[in-house]
C-alpha cells in the first residue's frame, strides 16, 4: 500500500488535483468551482449540463460516464449499460469515467488489459457501499474480465476526525470493515471511510495513492453534505488519452 503524504493540490481551475499516473492516463478530482456536477442536487439541470460538458472539455474527452449512485455495491460496465446506470461502481475498457460525492470516498481503479487496453473503475465508497464491499466487488470484477496491474487512487472525503456517528452504528461498521472506528476531533464516535478503503484495497493486493486526499468537511473549496447539503457534488475522473 502506498501512502502519500504532503501532495500539493493543483492550483485554482477546475480540478483540485489531476495527474498523469501512467502513460496515456490522467486522474483527476475537481473542485467546486468546476461547478455542481449532480442532477439530483439543486434544480437547475441546464448547470449541470453546462457543468459536465465543460469538465470534458478541460480534460479533452467528448464526455464522461455518469452513474445514478444509490450507496450499494453494484458494479456495472460502461458499455453494458444505459446512459446513467444504477450502480456505485462503473467500469470500462479506456472510456472516460465519472464517480460523484461530497464526503464519500471517490476511488478511481487503473489497470490493463492483456492487449494493452486501458481497464477503469470509478467507485463511490460511502458507508453502507463500503460496508456492502463496493471496493473489492470493482476489483473482482475488473480482475475477472482480465485485467492486472490496478492501481487506486483516493480522492476528498470527510476524514474521521470529523465524521460524527452514532457508537451503536460505529461498531456495526467496525465489525464489517475493521479499521474503520475513530473518534471526532471532539471526542466522540465517528467513522473513518478512507482507512476502512485502504484496509480493503491492501486485502485485495492494490496498491493505493492518497496525495489528492483531503477533509471535505474543512475544505471549502471542495463540496460537503455534510458542512452544505445542498450546495452539489464534486467528481472523481479518469480519462485515458494519446
Amino acid at each position: 500500500m502506498t501512502r502519500d503524504a504532503g501532495g500539493t493540490p493543483e492550483a485554482g481551475g477546475l480540478f483540485w488535483w489531476r495527474r498523469d499516473v501512467r502513460p496515456g492516463v490522467t486522474v483527476a478530482f475537481t473542485r467546486a468551482r468546476a461547478g455542481n456536477l449532480a442532477f439530483h442536487v439543486g434544480s437547475d439541470d441546464d448547470a449541470v449540463r453546462r457543468s459536465r460538458e465543460g469538465l470534458a472539455a478541460a480534460a479533452g474527452v467528448a464526455g464522461f460516464r455518469f452513474m445514478s449512485q444509490v450507496h450499494g455495491a453494484d458494479a456495472v460496465w460502461a458499455d453494458d449499460a444505459g446512459s446513467a446506470p444504477t450502480a456505485d461502481a462503473l467500469l470500462s475498457r479506456g472510456e472516460p469515467l465519472a464517480v460523484m460525492v461530497a464526503d464519500c470516498v471517490p476511488v478511481i481503479l487503473a489497470g490493463s488489459f492483456a492487449d494493452g487496453s486501458p481497464a477503469f473503475a470509478a467507485v463511490h465508497a460511502g458507508r453502507p457501499g463500503l460496508a456492502a464491499g463496493v471496493v473489492p466487488e470493482a476489483v473482482a470484477r475488473l480482475r475477472a474480465a482480465g485485467a492486472a496491474g490496478l492501481a487506486a487512487w483516493l480522492g476528498p472525503s470527510i476524514c474521521g476526525g470529523c465524521y460524527e456517528v452514532p457508537a451503536a452504528l460505529r461498531e456495526e461498521v467496525e465489525a464489517a470493515v475493521p479499521g474503520t472506528a475513530a473518534t471526532t476531533s471532539w471526542g466522540t464516535p465517528a467513522l473513518d471511510l478512507p482507512a476502512g478503503v485502504l484496509r480493503q484495497l491492501e486485502a485485495e493486493g492494490v496498491p493505493a495513492h492518497t496525495d489528492a486526499a483531503a477533509c471535505t468537511y474543512e475544505e471549502h473549496a471542495l463540496y460537503s453534505h455534510r458542512r452544505a447539503p445542498g450546495e452539489g457534488r464534486f467528481a472523481g475522473l479518469v480519462w485515458s488519452h494519446a
